[in-house]
């Protein structure tokens, strides 16, 4: 499938049933699961029944998490981007700004140019008029990419028993930000 987003070193385009490997290598990592209730998949049939659950996302919502594939080795980094969540606020559902990558890419500006990418999307492409986020109160990387790309911290809730930050951005916010930096 063709390339939603590209830079200069990053490919952004839907999951694939090709990326199976890709997600099993991801998902079954103990520490990439840190914050995420430290249930990594242990097969390839639970990475299967992962690609299917993002490609269901696809059909029914038209927007769910990309593959983020390095441009020069093809390989699979992990996933980023939005997706209509529904299940963790109860409150209402809401555009998910989101990412996962393997640990060999922690720190490399990955997540947060993702992130960039994905907001400039949902509010240009999409014409959201909010995008929010959560996560983990003690994951440090991803509350400061969130902050970083211009998301402000609402409220902390509980989630899966765990404490979470509450973040939410809406379109003029971000337009400001980025008229600011050009």
């Amino acid at each position: 499938m063709k390339a939603i987003i590209e830079t200069d070193r990053l490919i952004l385009r839907p999951i694939e049933a090709s990326d199976l490997r890709g997600i099993y290598e991801l998902d079954s990592d103990p520490e990439v699961h840190r914050y995420l209730g430290l249930n990594p998949i242990k097969s390839l049939q639970e990475s299967k029944a992962v690609i299917q659950y993002i490609q269901k996302q696809y059909e029914e919502d038209g927007i769910g998490r990309w593959a983020v594939i390095d441009k020069k080795t093809q390989e699979f980094i992990g996933w980023s981007g939005l997706k209509y969540e529904r299940g963790v606020r109860k409150d209402k559902p809401y555009y998910d700004l989101g990412y996962r990558l393997k640990k060999k890419f922690w720190g490399k500006g990955i997540a947060t140019e993702t992130a960039v990418e994905s907001l400039k999307y949902g509010f240009q492409t999409w014409r959201l008029t909010e995008i929010y986020a959560g996560a983990h109160i003690e994951n440090m990387a991803s509350n400061k990419v969130l902050k970083k790309v211009g998301l402000h911290f609402i409220e902390t809730f509980e989630y899966d028993g765990t404490l979470h930050n509450w973040y939410k951005i809406e379109k003029l916010e971000w337009q400001e930000k980025n008229s600011q930096q050009v």
